[in-house]
């Protein structure tokens, strides 16, 4: 108890901007911590869970971490990580942690479980990596409990208030944009209608950027309203134009209800084109991360340990303009980060 008040006392008020710092700038009783990742996977996961790791060591903070995400937490199923631990992970999709959602962790009584299980192992802050869920319950153990937590912006959707890109974000777009160009050849070789759906269930981020990437002629996003008329005559309108393919890009989360319930609502309109829908799915959430999104993990994982050296608590890690930013957790779940509505004029445009 006595650290925990000591640790209150050295938290810095400041959440302003985070950058320009020394490693050992400060002088902080904090000596383990946990790490887990949590939620949907993403491609970057582990190259953030590396920079943790090493950057505690440089430090000298121990790590332990904790499988499948706060199911594990409470389970006390846990492992300590050093540098040599996390090694040659950097270039691998997916999560070396696991991950795994946990009903029994939005319950009091779970996060007291899990609080214990960190007592009894002597740690006195948690980096969570993952997205709007995992920082939600973060933030419910970290008032709870009085436990400094930092959160990792890690979620292939880019919804997260506080960062210009999360983690995974870049991967999954090129992923989509690779697809939709497959896809592409195919339409043109037998002058088809396309609707590919892109994940984006509350956000349209991949939807928008894939699709202008691809070259599509309609994106349709949940930011913006679907009217299927409208839907109708601009495709119309292309096929009109006697173009060798159409090709539309919905997100998920879209009202229509996604590609497959679009398909149904237009298919009496264009029944002499042939029509098909791609879900692309899972697959956008694998595979080996860019090398964008190993620098931002990289970045961002020395920045979580920072944080901590510092005593900031319930805070996220992010990067806007180029620069290291402190958010309080709060103020990033429960919001939806505004799409840029200048690239959707100009996904207009250029259809």
């Amino acid at each position: 108890m006595r650290i925990k008040k000591l640790r209150k006392v050295l938290r810095v008020l400041s959440l302003s901007a985070y950058q320009n710092f020394e490693l050992q700038n400060i002088t902080n009783p904090l000596k383990t911590i946990g790490i887990l990742t949590s939620g949907g996977d993403s491609p970057g996961m582990n190259a953030a869970i590396r920079a943790v790791v090493r950057t505690a060591s440089a430090v000298g903070f121990k790590v332990i971490a904790f499988r499948h995400g706060y199911k594990g937490l409470i389970a006390g199923d846990s492992t300590p990580l050093g540098s040599s631990d996390v090694s040659n992970i950097i270039q691998r999709g997916g999560t070396i942690l696991k991950s795994a959602r946990c009903e029994e962790f939005r319950t009091p009584e779970g996060r007291e479980k899990a609080a214990q299980v960190l007592e009894d192992k002597g740690i006195e802050a948690l980096i969570v990596i993952g997205g709007d869920g995992t920082f939600q319950g973060a933030s419910l153990i970290g008032k709870e409990h009085d436990i400094s937590v930092v959160g990792i912006p890690a979620t292939i959707d880019n919804d997260l208030v506080g960062s210009d890109e999360t983690i995974g974000y870049d991967t999954a777009l090129n992923t989509a944009m690779d697809a939709i160009d497959n896809i592409r050849d195919t339409a043109d070789a037998h002058d088809r209608l396309f609707l590919v759906e892109v994940m984006g269930r509350d956000a349209g981020f991949i939807a928008l950027e894939t699709g202008i990437a691809g070259g599509a002629e309609l994106i349709l996003l949940p930011e913006s309203l679907t009217n299927v008329k409208e839907v109708k005559n601009s495709l119309n309108d292309v096929l009109y134009d006697k173009r060798r393919s159409s090709l539309v890009v919905v997100a998920e989360g879209d009202e229509t209800g996604g590609a497959l319930k679009l398909s149904e609502k237009l298919r009496a309109d264009f029944s002499k084109y042939e029509m098909r829908v791609c879900i692309l799915g899972h697959v956008q959430r694998g595979g080996r991360p860019s090398a964008r999104d190993r620098v931002l993990a990289s970045r961002l994982g020395e920045a979580a340990i920072r944080a901590l050296k510092d005593g900031h608590s319930q805070v996220m890690v992010g990067i806007v303009n180029n620069s290291m930013k402190i958010t309080p957790l709060k103020m990033t779940f429960g919001k939806k980060k505004d799409i840029n509505f200048e690239l959707v004029e100009l996904a207009k445009t250029l259809r």
